[in-house]
């Protein structure tokens, strides 16, 4: 497999709730936090890939008062921790705790978590991936210049067009291998964009 050449100053961008962990709608003590099946190994390619692993994730449970930016940080070590016991890296986690009314540049869909990032780890975020299962998700994506990938969860809704489509995790992190090794990201083909 080679591809060092073509994931130089990549990244992949994962949402969080829905797409890592099981989303139980305001995730509030570590304790409930469950990796999702296929998270671990599809983390543990991308790893293999040596694109970054980055989780950008929007927290306004913390602006609404229902957990703490400790209680957040706890989550995030158990995330982290659980990927660790599976031989799955996480690069770096970066949250807005911001109200959606406070019209934060942070909050997706905007980009500024991605900006930051592009900034810390001196990324091309044409050459980034943004993966997540809900529009804001791959709407943040398109906003960035990012390839989006859509994967299936209990809460996507019918009808996001996004660049491709995975049913976990894992599919998501095969899907990168293939664009890094065989198409070596040239700009997409609109033919390939897939509609859930």
């Amino acid at each position: 497999m080679v591809v060092s050449t073509f994931s130089r100053n990549a990244a992949a961008f994962l949402d969080r709730d829905g797409t890592i962990c099981r989303d139980v709608h305001y995730l509030r003590k570590p304790e409930r936090f469950e990796l999702l099946p296929g998270v671990s190994e599809g983390v543990r390619l991308m790893n293999d890939l040596e694109v970054k692993v980055i989780v950008i994730t929007n927290q306004s449970g913390v602006s609404r008062g229902y957990f703490t930016l400790d209680d957040l940080e706890k989550i995030h070590r158990r995330m982290i921790y659980e990927l660790y016991k599976k031989g799955a890296r996480i690069d770096a986690v970066y949250y807005c705790p911001h109200h959606p009314d406070d019209g934060c540049d942070c909050r997706k869909p905007r980009i500024g978590l991605l900006k930051k990032a592009e900034r810390d780890f001196k990324l091309d975020l044409k050459r980034c991936f943004m993966v997540g299962d809900r529009e804001l998700d791959i709407k943040t994506g398109s906003n960035a210049g990012c390839r989006s990938i859509l994967v299936l969860s209990p809460e996507t809704e019918k009808g996001i067009k996004a660049d491709y489509v995975a049913p976990n995790l894992y599919d998501a992190a095969v899907l990168m291998r293939m664009m890094l090794e065989t198409f070596q990201m040239r700009p997409l083909n609109p033919s390939l964009s897939r509609s859930y």
